[in-house]
């Protein structure tokens, strides 16, 4: 445990769209500093971007970017109007491949119907003198049914029921959710600055209607009193203070526990409590994206691959006729399976090349068509955290005046003089007309080929190959004539 508590003592809050530049240094140090990914962080080879996911407080998606590539992940997230900052979907468009998970696990339940029954459930039981269990998580959709509970206590006639939530962070998530208004949505983000609690819970606790401990003992002994509702955890009843009321309570039929939570199967939570006495409602509140939601997000977006887990490209198994219950786009996703390794379909063409003004300065462009203009670089690479510049060439060593001693700079090769290259095509008509009246070629044969042309000099038995990107001068015994017309054929071509 201590050493998981320093690993998490090295990890940094941070705000959507903070920028940190961490080099690959930090990757390499790993195993004795934890350096944080924040938001707009530049990582070396590429640029990766947590995105607000709507979802919860600081979840996030991710852009993974190169200069030329662009990859979106995208975890669980929400369209929903909550309290979290709403999801950014413009970043993810233009994306090469986005990888999608994190789907609602009830596709075919409504949340805001799910919120309606959960009420429901909690007044008639507490009406009739029954105690709401209620296992959750210390943060997420809790805060949505504080939020609610605040609107529905008193229209309820509930003003006289207490409320416990029970955690050993109740105290921190509570007053933390008041505080991180980077990571609300607007209108509550408007409420930090004026200044007033973004959340309704923080009335809730100041009338006593809501109270938290961290735990069932010391003052929570002496407050209980029934009948009431507890927020507790663990959602999978396996452990937790929750275990404690599934015994206490269980043995009554007016006592009702409500799961909310969908990421464990109720039936499988309940099994080692049976037989069970007390009422169980499953009342999943997923606010997560549906299929209909992802469909309408795909064409927005428009990604060029997209990639998913292979339960998300066919409709559940209890409902298989539910074609509209698996993803469906244009070109089909591609799919995987736990713990498999899958190439991502697109290849790394281009890479970004910083020159230094130094080097800048010395080119001279030539135009070689209207508006394209070429030059020759002759350059070091220099390459480091996966980022290039080209950097001068080292000087020509100067002649040596006696025997010195070598210098470490002497081990760098000197720069040689680069040929000039060349650009251009060959107009075979007039490079044949110009034979014939400056160099008094007469008996001259063209003959076109499948990549070029074929000049033959008949009397001078001299073969020219013209090419797309190549031209060959075949002569036999007679280098004085392969030179004139190697200079003639450069004439027609530029140089730089």
């Amino acid at each position: 445990m201590q050493e998981v508590n320093s690993a998490l003592s090295k990890i940094q809050l941070v705000g959507y769209s903070q920028k940190i530049t961490c080099l690959h240094d930090c990757v390499a140090e790993s195993s004795s500093l934890l350096p944080a990914v924040l938001f707009q962080e530049l990582f070396g080879a590429v640029q990766v971007t947590p995105l607000s996911s709507g979802y919860a407080l600081g979840s996030s998606n991710w852009i993974i970017q190169s200069h030329y590539e662009k990859v979106s992940y995208v975890s669980g997230s929400s369209l929903l109007t909550t309290h979290p900052q709403p999801m950014d979907q413009a970043s993810l468009k233009n994306s090469d491949v986005l990888v999608l998970t994190g789907l609602t696990q009830i596709p075919t339940a409504n949340p805001d119907g799910m919120v309606g029954e959960f009420f429901s459930n909690l007044a008639l039981t507490v009406r009739n003198g029954g105690n709401v269990l209620v296992p959750c998580y210390p943060s997420g959709v809790i805060y949505d049914l504080l939020e609610c509970l605040y609107q529905y206590i008193d229209s309820a006639g509930l003003s006289s029921i207490p409320f416990y939530f029970i955690s050993p962070v109740a105290n921190s998530s509570l007053e933390f959710s008041q505080i991180f208004a980077e990571w609300l949505c607007h209108n509550k983000q408007t409420k930090v600055y004026l200044p007033e609690p973004p959340f309704p819970h923080a009335e809730l606790i100041q009338t006593n209607k809501l109270k938290h401990y961290p735990s069932i003992h010391g003052d929570f002994s002496n407050d209980f009193r029934q009948p009431c509702v507890v927020f507790t955890g663990h959602p999978s009843l396996r452990f937790g203070d929750v275990v404690h009321f599934m015994e206490l309570w269980g043995k009554s039929s007016l006592n009702t526990v409500i799961f909310t939570e969908p990421d464990f199967s109720y039936l499988e939570a309940l099994a080692p409590y049976q037989p069970l006495a007390m009422k169980c409602i499953y009342c999943p509140i997923d606010t997560r994206l549906n299929f209909i939601q992802v469909s309408k997000l795909l064409k927005e977006v428009q990604p060029l691959h997209v990639v998913c887990p292979e339960q998300y490209t066919q409709p559940p198994p209890a409902q298989a006729h539910r074609m509209d219950l698996m993803i469906d786009c244009q070109p089909p996703p591609m799919s995987y399976r736990r713990a498999e390794v899958l190439a991502l379909p697109f290849k790394r063409r281009y890479e970004k090349i910083e020159i230094m003004p130094e080097l800048a300065d010395s080119l001279v462009p030539m135009e070689i068509k209207p508006g394209i203009s070429l030059a020759t670089v002759s350059a070091v690479l220099h390459t480091k955290d996966n980022k290039h510049v080209l950097q001068p060439p080292p000087r020509p060593a100067q002649p040596a005046g006696g025997k010195k001693r070598k210098r470490v700079n002497d081990d760098i090769p000197d720069c040689k003089v680069l040929k000039p290259l060349l650009s251009g095509s060959i107009p075979v008509e007039q490079f044949v007309q110009t034979l014939e009246k400056q160099h008094g070629f007469s008996d001259i044969k063209v003959e076109d080929t499948t990549k070029g042309h074929i000049v033959l000099l008949q009397e001078a038995e001299t073969l020219i190959q013209i090419e797309e990107d190549s031209t060959h001068i075949i002569c036999d015994n007679d280098e004085m004539l392969r030179v004139r017309l190697r200079d003639l054929v450069l004439k027609f071509l530029q140089k730089f």
